[in-house]
């Protein structure tokens, strides 16, 4: 399970970003943003995928209006899989599948209450080995 969770949002992001803080059962490093004022989610998608590569959290979370553009930012960098996950179903699949290590929520397509789900979803699955492995090289 994915206990250290680095945090990040833009503007859009940013009230599903303090939400998640929220839950328990997690330990969150927050790399902000830390209001609802304007702001460019390439920022904070650096920041956590910094994170998440240095090893000081198990994995990253990223919150923006629809993620298709937190997700791009986080998957400029190598070893980083960002996936766009708006239920948990979709959220466990792609942890499994593909190893997702930073997941994007798409906070202008769910509501606040499948958010706990999504991250339920995402930090208990287990990325699959074998042939779900092997594809991340022919990336990497």
């Amino acid at each position: 399970m994915l206990h250290k969770i680095a945090l990040g949002a833009d503007h859009r992001g940013y009230e599903t970003k303090e939400y998640i803080k929220g839950f328990a059962d997690f330990v969150f490093f927050d790399y902000g943003t830390f209001s609802e004022d304007r702001t460019d989610y390439p920022i904070y998608a650096k920041a956590v995928c910094d994170a998440v590569l240095s090893g000081d959290v198990h994995g990253g979370i990223l919150c923006c209006a629809s993620g298709a553009g937190m997700a791009i930012a986080a998957n400029r960098n190598p070893g980083i899989y960002a996936a766009v996950a708006w239920n948990a179903c979709v959220a466990r699949q792609v942890r499994e599948d593909d190893w997702c290590n930073v997941l994007v929520i798409p906070t202008a397509f769910i509501t606040i209450d499948d958010v706990a789900e999504i991250l339920q979803g995402w930090a208990t699955a287990t990325p699959k080995e074998g042939r779900y492995k092997d594809r991340l090289e022919q990336i990497d």
